[in-house]
């Protein structure tokens, strides 16, 4: 049996050639938009619609095996890593998305000043800002003519 067929079944989930493909497409990595999730599915199977493709992320992640994300302004997106209340950078430039482990290593990594009565199991926390090729791309058009590749003025340069 492999471990696909482990982890389903482990998880409560009768195993279906879908379910396989779609936890094989994310255990490859990323965030993945559920358009790019259906392609790569399809290039498994031979035939799948991008319905059966939600109905298969929507079980997985109901049985903790993939976490949907949806960062401000972009479509859902699903991962493999779940459970373990991890975090995410987003780049407001490109929209890629890299983990960040909990600050803290205690669940939840943020206690609110009230829970209203929740009892409190996971927090989640989207940090924004440029990743390195955005920042190196806004730096490059932002270098005045004369100025060195690093954003400061020749006179400046090493």
């Amino acid at each position: 049996m492999s471990t696909g067929e482990e982890l389903l079944r482990t998880h409560g989930l009768r195993v279906t050639r879908p379910r396989l493909a779609v936890l094989d497409v994310l255990t490859g990595g990323g965030h993945l938009e559920v358009d790019e999730i259906a392609r790569r599915v399809r290039e498994r199977l031979d035939s799948v619609s991008t319905q059966a493709v939600y109905d298969v992320l929507g079980a997985l992640s109901r049985a903790g095996l993939a976490r949907r994300i949806e960062p401000a302004g972009s479509p859902a997106r699903f991962e493999a890593r779940a459970g373990d209340n991890h975090h995410h950078i987003v780049c407001r430039g490109c929209g890629e998305i890299t983990d960040v482990d909990c600050v803290v290593g205690r669940r939840p990594c943020l206690m609110p000043a009230e829970a209203h009565g929740f009892e409190l199991d996971e927090a989640e926390i989207t940090f924004w800002g440029l990743c390195p090729a955005c920042r190196s791309r806004r730096d490059a058009e932002t270098v005045p003519t004369g100025d060195t590749a690093h954003g400061h003025p020749a006179k400046y340069a090493t």
